[in-house]
């Protein structure tokens, strides 16, 4: 995790842009895919008029270039996928047909992407192309059983509560948790992709529910990803003015996070995005530099024995006061993803 925040840094740094210019031109169905840039190009300019007909042709250029060959990296391409087959149910089955034939490898980004598509009848689409997906059997089954999440079956908060925690001390056994994807890196890029194949709501406000990480002082990982969010939509807002009235108009509905989307909304109108992005990397530095804000606090009350802690812990679990943010239980862990490389035009 240590190195995909390191990128992370690199990128907030601005050593390669990560947005993309609305590009007014018509997207045309005959297009040279030759490399990943235009690939890119297409890709960012179809929402001003999509044009599900040529999508195949792009999944099949994204293959050939090996826009597939790391998961990790390739999230706005599964989430514009995904976007395409949402967006035109009627010619879902069609527009999937044609992006076969397709390379063992890389037929598992084809599974994710009808699974995450949310399509009415996904589950039926997954079980007429299985025959075209041999070597993806178990991931489908998986998918169809519901042991693997769909895109918006997100853990936002993936903290065991406190009574779960001490009886499973008690039972020996971890408490049962639903399948759900753990934000990051890739699922920041997947809900881009989402958005540019329909220029629609719902990815954006998943987005927008990872930037209250952008104050987090307790880990590198969640401040680093909220600003991450929180600087992708402004970049992008202050070019896309459809995305701008949108994050206006999710004030009424994220009424907690409306300072900073104010933030995000003033950078993008003024175009002061450089701001965002060193207030970000100051932040990151300053965490890493000091380490968690809930060990510094708990350095300011002089020295706790072990017991005491213990002791204030089961207290505050008692009586339903474990917001106080004491570092009762440490569990859980972290997944590492590159964010995929916006190369601004």
């Amino acid at each position: 995790m240590r190195w995909a925040v390191t990128v992370l840094v690199a990128i907030l740094a601005n050593i390669m842009p990560i947005t993309i210019a609305p590009v007014p031109a018509a997207v045309s169905p005959i297009v040279d895919l030759a490399s990943p840039d235009a690939v890119l190009r297409w890709i960012n300019a179809y929402r001003n008029k999509p044009d599900p007909a040529g999508v195949p042709a792009v999944v099949k250029a994204l293959s050939r270039l090996s826009a597939f060959k790391d998961p990790e990296t390739s999230g706005a391409y599964v989430g514009f996928i995904a976007g395409v087959i949402a967006a035109n149910p009627g010619r879902a089955e069609e527009l999937i047909a044609k992006m076969f034939p397709l390379p063992e490898a890389n037929q598992w980004a084809v599974v994710r992407a009808i699974a995450y598509s949310g399509h009415p009848e996904w589950k039926a689409l997954l079980r007429k192309f299985a025959s075209r997906m041999p070597s993806r059997q178990v991931m489908i089954d998986k998918y169809l059983e519901g042991k693997l999440p769909t895109l918006y079956q997100v853990s936002f908060d993936n903290k065991t509560s406190t009574w779960d925690t001490l009886r499973s001390y008690v039972s020996f056994s971890k408490p049962a948790k639903e399948a759900a994807l753990e934000p990051g890196p890739e699922l920041l890029d997947t809900y881009w992709g989402v958005y540019f194949a329909s220029g629609t709501y719902r990815p954006i406000s998943r987005i927008i529910m990872m930037t209250p990480w952008s104050k987090d002082d307790n880990s590198v990982e969640k401040l680093t990803l909220g600003s991450m969010a929180k600087y992708t939509l402004a970049s992008n807002a202050t070019r896309d003015a459809a995305l701008l009235a949108m994050l206006k108009a999710a004030r009424e509905h994220h009424p907690k996070v409306v300072p900073i989307l104010n933030e995000i909304i003033g950078a993008a109108e003024t175009v002061e995005t450089a701001k965002l992005r060193k207030e970000a990397l100051t932040s990151i530095e300053e965490l890493r530099r000091k380490g968690p804000g809930y060990k510094r606090s708990v350095s300011l009350w002089g020295q706790v024995g072990q017991g005491a802690l213990a002791l204030g812990c089961i207290a505050a679990a008692a009586t339903g006061q474990i917001e106080f943010g004491l570092p009762c239980v440490v569990a859980g862990g972290v997944s590492s993803a590159a964010l995929i490389y916006w190369n601004g035009q």
